[in-house]
């Protein structure tokens, strides 16, 4: 399960992040997923969860974005998302087309708040 790793690292960026501010504390961490990451959205959270649970960052968020995947023809330009595999563009037929989107796996953002 790769997942826990994935959730093991997130929480790493998020201490970095509170190294470099003090006075704050993390409310909620955002992930950008895409289809072909390969990663199960709830084995993520579930792992993230089990994580900071009974640690100081108990209580941490997870926002997760999936992404579709969107293909990108290299004929025409026509952008357009993937539907059953088919890679063929709807435009013009082509089936010289790239990935857009749909792989990614990114911390969007980090909430934080002023610790009082």
């Amino acid at each position: 399960m790769h997942e826990l790793s994935i959730a093991s690292s997130v929480i790493d960026a998020v201490r970095a992040e509170l190294s470099a501010r003090p006075r704050m504390r993390a409310r909620v961490v955002g992930l950008r997923i895409g289809e072909l990451a390969g990663v199960d959205a709830d084995s993520l959270r579930f792992g993230f969860e089990t994580l900071v649970k009974d640690t100081d960052l108990d209580g941490l968020a997870l926002d997760i974005e999936n992404v579709s995947r969107v293909q990108a023809c290299d004929d025409c330009a026509h952008e357009f998302a993937v539907d059953r595999y088919t890679l063929e563009c709807p435009a013009c037929g082509s089936l010289r087309t790239a990935c857009r989107a749909g792989d990614e796996l990114d911390i969007k953002f980090i909430e934080m708040e002023e610790v009082a």
